[in-house]
């Protein structure tokens, strides 16, 4: 694979520094059609089109391949970019967090605005029959409603899997794999949400990826959490 040119590195961070992802028409400055073919070509980033237009997403490979290569050169007009770059690959060298880390996962979408309720029919409506009381064998068979945690209590559950995976030990790694299967009363979703947060930015737990692929089993693969199209397969919880 040859070398990204200097204009196609620059795509490369307009679209890292989007989460990894993005319409083509958003990025600046504008994205050539060859500059796009070459990237996609090298399998630095994946194209897809929407209506008449495309949306960029930055690969695996695109992924490894900038976090390998913070010192490629950019256009002579992105100097300042080039420092910053030069800054931030000594800071990750040195706190041994990998570019993903640093990025962080995509914001999480808003919420719908409820929509205002429909004007009620002139008509009337039938009454309601009143519930029965169950009895208490009734309540006992009966499925519990399910319940999303907060971020607060889900994090407090995450901690709990992860000491009990350790035994009560803290800065230890544990396979996401196992945690998964420790949070087996939640949803992927739900389980994901927090590894979010934690990825944001919690001070006292990190994701990390485990860098050998012949360590990684078929269950690390699926358990992993792949927030930007970089895996990560550890939890770390610092004391």
């Amino acid at each position: 694979m040859s070398a990204p040119t200097p204009a196609q590195t620059l795509i490369l961070w307009c679209l890292l520094a989007r989460h990894g992802r993005a319409p083509q028409g958003e990025v600046v400055p504008a994205v050539k059609k060859a500059d796009r073919e070459a990237l996609a070509a090298a399998g630095l980033i994946a194209v897809e089109k929407s209506g008449r237009s495309f949306v960029l997403s930055v690969t695996d490979r695109g992924w490894h391949w900038a976090g390998d290569h913070l010192d490629a050169a950019l256009p002579p007009a992105f100097r300042v970019m080039q420092d910053w770059l030069a800054r931030l690959g000594g800071h990750l060298e040195q706190s041994g967090r990998t570019l993903a880390d640093f990025i962080g996962a995509p914001p999480e979408p808003a919420e719908p605005a409820e929509t205002v309720p429909k004007k009620a029919s002139a008509k009337k409506a039938p009454a309601k029959k009143a519930p029965t009381k169950k009895t208490s064998g009734e309540e006992a068979t009966r499925s519990p409603a399910t319940k999303k945690p907060g971020a607060a209590a889900l994090r407090a559950r995450i901690e709990e899997a992860y000491l009990a995976l350790t035994g009560g030990a803290r800065a230890r790694a544990v396979r996401l794999s196992d945690v998964r299967a420790q949070l087996a009363e939640f949803d992927r979703a739900t389980v994901d949400a927090g590894l979010a947060r934690i990825l944001k930015g919690d001070k006292t737990a990190r994701l990390s990826q485990l860098s050998d692929p012949k360590a990684l089993t078929a269950a690390d693969r699926e358990a992993a959490y792949s927030p930007a199209g970089e895996p990560f397969h550890l939890l770390w919880i610092q004391a």
